[in-house]
């Protein structure tokens, strides 16, 4: 019972093993549902009317990130 447990647990770890070396090689990023869901142009999943408080923090930290800066200098 122990040696198909040890070979069970090493089969796993080399498929493991290859998976990860083969992201490494694509250069991919993981991506879960979410990610599959925004390549489909697929902004919000809910079909709440109003954001909850999480999504307009977000909502409000990348639209000051995409606020282009102004910088006002004075130069003598």
């Amino acid at each position: 019972m122990t040696t198909v447990f040890l070979i069970t647990f090493f089969t796993m770890l080399i498929v493991v093993a290859i998976m990860a070396i083969g992201y490494i090689i694509q250069r991919k990023t993981i991506t879960g549902s979410c990610g599959g869901m925004s390549t489909l142009g697929i902004k919000k999943v809910c079909d709440c009317d109003e954001p909850c408080e999480k999504r307009k923090e977000k909502m409000r930290r990348e639209a000051a990130h995409n606020q282009p800066e102004i910088n006002i200098s004075q130069q003598h």
